[in-house]
């Protein structure tokens, strides 16, 4: 709550930028929550109503849409560019141990580029994946860019919108964003399941 008070302050007195700016650096690896961050950027829409600026959560939502994948694609390209001499950097190998180089490298090369739209929604797995992504080098620039925004499609506006129409009831939209992620993620593997299952069913009536 305490980070989350902190932003709707700074945002406040910065707007749009200030958010696009401090979500470039949530993407790179700066320990600042990324969804607390969107959700304060809807805040200060909000309480933008009640002066002569207001801000639009519309435009905050495209603004964050492009800061959040601006800086994935940083650390994607990171990845891509030094390879596996990318855990020497100063401030990545905190957030990629050998253990989780080695993890994340074996789900890379088995799921692709389906990894990349489900680590949208697994916090403290986003940028170790994304850099992963571009060390592997199965995951084309452009498919990265396409899985990454289809699922930030989804999470950006919706996290935005959540502060922006329950700015007076922050308690509880912390307390809903703590269950959210599990909750989108169980709904996308249940219809992943459903789809596979349809067409093998389906596949099946053909034969």
């Amino acid at each position: 709550m305490e980070v989350l008070n902190y932003l709707i302050e700074f945002f406040t007195n910065y707007g749009y930028w200030a958010v696009f700016f401090v979500l470039i650096a949530c993407g790179i690896g700066v320990p600042i929550p990324e969804d607390i961050t969107l959700i304060a950027g809807g805040v200060i829409c909000a309480l933008s109503n009640d002066t002569h600026h207001v801000l639009l959560p519309e435009i905050m939502s495209v603004i964050s849409l492009i800061g959040v994948l601006g800086g994935d694609a940083i650390m994607f390209l990171m990845g891509r560019k030094l390879g596996s001499k990318v855990t020497r950097v100063k401030g990545i190998r905190r957030i990629i141990t050998k253990e989780i180089y080695v993890h994340i490298q074996e789900k890379v090369h088995k799921y692709g580029d389906k990894i990349l739209f489900f680590a949208r929604f697994l916090p403290g797995l986003r940028a170790p994946i994304y850099i992963m992504a571009g060390v592997s080098h199965k995951v084309s620039y452009f498919k990265f860019l396409l899985m990454d925004g289809l699922a930030a499609l989804i999470s950006v506006p919706s996290l935005i919108y959540l502060g922006y129409f329950f700015a007076n009831d922050l308690d509880h939209v912390l307390n809903y964003v703590k269950h959210s992620e599990v909750l989108i993620i169980g709904l996308i593997v249940s219809g992943v399941l459903f789809t596979l299952i349809y067409k093998r069913s389906k596949n099946k009536k053909i034969k």
